[in-house]
């Protein structure tokens, strides 16, 4: 489009500010959205992980260890993955 008088001018700023103005609030909402999906080694992550530990090593089931900490059987397998990963790397280092 072939812009040939101010006042042709003036309206495509004015356009182009609302749309900017519209892209700005479509970024402001991407970035305040919540992620969703587990949000792994946060801090209440390994405040359950470094209980997990203790209860294991102390010889509680993982079904107990997860009514203890009021988290599902799965999250506790993850859990012991993780903490078995890790052994064996300390092992192999």
């Amino acid at each position: 489009m072939k812009i040939k008088t101010l006042g042709e001018a003036l309206e495509r700023i004015d356009l182009l500010e609302r749309e900017n103005e519209e892209l700005r609030a479509e970024v402001k909402a991407l970035r305040d959205r919540k992620m969703s999906g587990r949000k792994k080694h946060n801090a209440k992550w390994m405040s359950i992980y470094n209980d997990f530990i203790v209860c294991h090593e102390a010889g509680m089931s993982l079904v107990e260890i997860a009514k203890k900490n009021e988290v599902s059987e799965r999250t506790m397998y993850r859990y012991k993955a993780f903490y078995e990963k890790q052994r064996s790397l300390k092992k192999k280092g």
